[in-house]
């Protein structure tokens, strides 16, 4: 099963990523300003997964990608993936286990490295 697992990004908003079983992303959140803001979000997503569209594309460099749009409005955009099908395998993964995928909340942290 996956996880939406909240962080800051580096000018202090707030994001989401879901990560599959395996622990890669997904997809990335927007950003937001405060963080029930994304905690709302990911509910509001959870309860609403079946009416989530996925638009796929195709970089110019030839990867492919998915933008999720959930009520009329993009909600996230996906890693790139190597092939069509791994990018439909990205999206199976987000039907199937979004819905009851666990929140994990690692804004919090400060990660200090002492050389």
């Amino acid at each position: 099963m996956g996880a939406f697992v909240i962080s800051k990004r580096y000018n202090d908003e707030y994001k989401f990523v879901f990560t599959s079983r395996k622990g890669k992303i997904v997809f990335t959140s927007l950003s937001y300003e405060l963080k029930f803001e994304c905690e709302e979000d990911i509910e509001k997503f959870k309860a609403a997964i079946e009416t989530a569209d996925f638009l796929k594309f195709k970089s110019s460099g030839g990867k492919f990608y998915f933008k999720l749009i959930v009520s009329g409005n993009h909600f996230a955009t996906s890693r790139k993936y190597t092939t069509s099908l791994r990018l439909q395998k990205g999206i199976d993964e987000i039907i199937r286990y979004g819905s009851i995928s666990e929140i994990l909340d690692f804004s919090g942290n400060d990660f200090i490295f002492i050389a």
